[in-house]
């Protein structure tokens, strides 16, 4: 495990920055970084900038000097690296092209989701949640779900649309948005399907012959079987978002999702899903948990 450093040569705000990241985890980077005094604010997706004032205080402190080239390369084969398309304004611009392609005669409808999933609390359950979701539904979706198509594809935008960290109570106040802003759009029966589909993210649970349901969740579930780097950015993700609850209550409630999510026989419902995504996901909720204590 290291954190490295690469030479400011990075202009902004009149002075030059260094980019600060770690090649294991980025719970070690926000560790080093606070230590440091670094604010969480000069922390962007996958590294910290710093100004060249702080460049030489750091590398006494720990910080592995590298060169730019070096850095990035590092940063890539750690598996922390965030991809161009999931960073700022261009992952917005990803999702509004996505949101043209199911309703495009609704385009305010879709700046006011992007709004809502851009909300300053959100640490997991933001704009990058909701393109790791589409993604996965572009893996699973066959040609023979034309007809559920759309209806999956909105419950997807609208799942966690209304966020505040209440299990239950999200899912709920979700429907209920997308049951407010889809009627007078869609018939009746595509509003109702959408709202199903959204109160379903809250078990995960979608019945057997759930076709459109077992879509949905197996997307929102398909985080789990990330590799290890970016299965410890969702669980750091996670706790940011819980960060006013303390440590003992925290564990007990992650606890609580775990032992559920493992319950579930299968994890995953669709066979693609189960193919795909299965073994990673069972290893990586195991080492969770025993990490949990």
């Amino acid at each position: 495990m290291a954190v490295l450093i690469d030479p400011p040569s990075w202009p902004a705000h009149g002075t030059v920055f260094s980019h600060l990241v770690s090649t294991s985890s980025l719970a070690e980077l926000h560790m080093f970084a606070e230590a440091a005094g670094i604010p969480r604010r000069a922390f962007d997706e996958d590294h910290y900038d710093v100004p060249a004032r702080r460049y030489r205080e750091l590398v006494e402190r720990g910080a592995e000097e590298v060169s730019g080239s070096e850095l990035v390369r590092s940063l890539i084969a750690s598996g922390l690296r965030v991809p161009a398309r999931r960073r700022g304004p261009k992952l917005r611009a990803v999702l509004a092209s996505r949101w043209d392609s199911v309703l495009p005669e609704h385009p305010q409808l879709g700046a006011e989701l992007l709004d809502r999933w851009s909300e300053p609390h959100r640490r997991y359950h933001a704009q990058t949640h909701l393109l790791a979701v589409l993604e996965a539904l572009d893996l699973l979706l066959v040609p023979a779900d034309a007809p559920l198509r759309q209806a999956v594809i909105l419950a997807a935008w609208f799942h966690d649309a209304v966020y505040e960290g209440t299990a239950g109570e999200d899912e709920s106040a979700s429907a209920a948005l997308a049951a407010d802003r889809l009627n007078g759009r869609l018939s009746g029966s595509a509003v109702r399907e959408v709202e199903r589909l959204v109160l379903l993210t809250a078990g995960h649970d979608p019945a057997g012959d759930d076709r459109a349901g077992q879509l949905l969740c197996d997307a929102d579930l398909s985080v789990l079987a990330g590799s290890e780097a970016e299965y410890g950015r969702y669980t750091a993700a996670i706790r940011e978002e819980y960060a006013h609850i303390p440590d003992v209550a925290f564990i007990a409630g992650r606890r609580a999702v775990l032992h559920h999510l493992l319950t579930l026989d299968p994890l995953f419902r669709t066979a693609a899903a189960q193919d795909r995504w299965t073994g990673r996901a069972l290893d990586n909720l195991a080492r969770e948990l025993e990490a949990l204590g």
